[in-house]
């Protein structure tokens, strides 16, 4: 009896596979097919006031544009970053002048952020990808650990940590793309998980 063995799924195949945009998306990461956790609530909260502030700075002036959950495909992988910056003159349109469906390249910053009981390590991996193919700048936000990690190329990785007790740490703003002027700082964005009562 004679056995074949079972190949890799290339990257071509699954992306016909017509459930890889279910919620929660299913990523492709050197040849093995992983599904990335269901976003919870404070997660949705971040990546809608980022995706918010970005766009409010960025997409007026026609810089950049923020977008939530997109596939990117380049190289030999297809990931969703949890927001997908590109510069506006990178975000592919139409012959009609909309934005397409099909985002064939790296985002020109990604931001991920951990969901509870996500290990950091893959999620790294792919921020290293995506500096490694052309992006210009990473974020890891961990809420647990009130932190906001900063992965730029050819750079060693910062963080950046809330600290109420720290006047100069509660200033340091945090970096973003060029002519993308936000002045976040860490104490900043994670003061939004705050659900204020009017």
């Amino acid at each position: 009896m004679t056995t074949t063995p079972i190949l890799p799924l290339s990257l071509e195949d699954f992306l016909k596979k017509p459930d890889i945009d279910e919620s929660p998306a299913w990523e492709y990461i050197n040849g093995e097919v992983i599904q990335k956790p269901m976003p919870q609530g404070q997660h949705s909260k971040l990546q809608y006031k980022l995706c918010e502030t970005i766009n409010q700075v960025a997409e007026t002036s026609n810089i950049a544009y923020a977008l939530p959950e997109l596939r990117c495909n380049f190289g030999n992988r297809s990931i969703v970053p949890d927001i997908s910056i590109f510069y506006w003159d990178r975000i592919p349109v139409t012959t009609e002048g909309e934005i397409a469906n099909l985002f064939n390249s790296f985002p020109d910053w990604t931001i991920e952020i951990l969901s509870p009981n996500q290990k950091s390590t893959k999620v790294i991996d792919n921020i290293l990808y995506c500096l490694e193919h052309g992006s210009q700048l990473g974020w890891l936000i961990d809420s647990d650990e009130k932190s906001i990690f900063v992965f730029q190329p050819q750079e060693t990785p910062k963080i950046y940590k809330v600290d109420l007790s720290n006047d100069e740490a509660q200033r340091k703003t945090l970096p973003s793309l060029d002519k993308i002027q936000l002045n976040l700082t860490a104490n900043k964005i994670f003061s939004w998980l705050q659900m204020k009562t009017k």
